[in-house]
This record gives structure tokens, sequence and C-alpha cells, in this order.
């Protein structure tokens, strides 16, 4: 290897390697400073963040490139494909939730069933609260320029 890729704390067997962009300050602080990391979140207003961020950009797509992107309801089918989205998004963040946490409500944090359910729950608004803000700032771009 290079000087500058070399085994994670010099542990060959962690597989994982340290260059300098993974382990530089910037990467790290970055990294913390997403709402999944952050600290002092509960996991509702983590949920809601993620969320809304994943909501409002998920709406472009569906309506710059989807099968209606010609027509006169594109921006309503979008608004719909982005809800059909998160929908299938939550379902699989409850699935999970299901699947790894077994701990009947006994514990905290996000890393719980009840924490991931709070998540969950958190992401689900969030995401419809963002396609619908994405939405009506599309259809209302007229009044804004």
């Amino acid at each position: 290897m290079s000087e500058f890729v070399k085994p994670y704390n010099n542990d060959p067997f962690v597989g994982n390697l340290s260059t300098p962009v993974t382990t530089s300050t910037a990467t790290k602080l970055y990294l913390g400073n997403l709402p999944i990391y952050r600290k002092g979140l509960s996991a509702l207003m983590r949920g809601l963040e993620v969320g809304m961020a994943h909501g409002y950009f998920l709406i472009g797509p569906f309506y710059i490139l989807g099968p209606m992107r010609n027509t006169e309801n594109a921006l309503l089918a979008g608004l719909l494909s982005a809800i059909g989205l998160v929908l299938i998004l939550t379902l699989g963040l409850t699935i999970y939730g299901l699947a790894s946490f077994q701990d009947d409500g006994q514990l905290e944090g996000l890393e719980s069933s009840k924490g991931w359910r709070k998540f969950t729950g958190g992401f689900f608004i969030g995401a419809l609260g963002g396609a619908v803000v994405a939405y009506l700032l599309l259809n209302n771009i007229v009044f804004f320029s």
C-alpha cells in the first residue's frame, strides 16, 4: 500500500482503510453534523430531519424524468409518486426495525425498538411534509420569479 492509504488504526483485520479523505477532520466534522449522528436530538427529531430532506428532493426526479414529464399533470404525478416511494421507504424502515431490535420496548435511544419506531414515524411525517412543500413551491414558481 502507499504511504497515504493504511489499515484503519494500523489494524489490517478491521476491513477498513484509513485514507486522507476518510480520516480527515473535515470529513469527521461533516459526518458528525448529520442528523443521524448529531448529539442531543431525539429519535423523532432525527426522523423528521432526515424525512424532510428526502421528501423534498424525491419529487424532482419523478416530475422531471417521469413518464408524464411533458403533460399538464406532471407535477401532481411527481407528488403522488414521491408519496408512494415514501410509503415504501417507511415500510422498509419498519421491517428493518422489527427484524433488528427485539428488546420489547425496554430500551431507549435510536438503537432500540421504541427509538426506531419514533425515528420511522418522524421520517414518514417529515418526508410527506417535504414532498408537499416541494410541490407547493414548484406549483407556485411563477410568484417567486
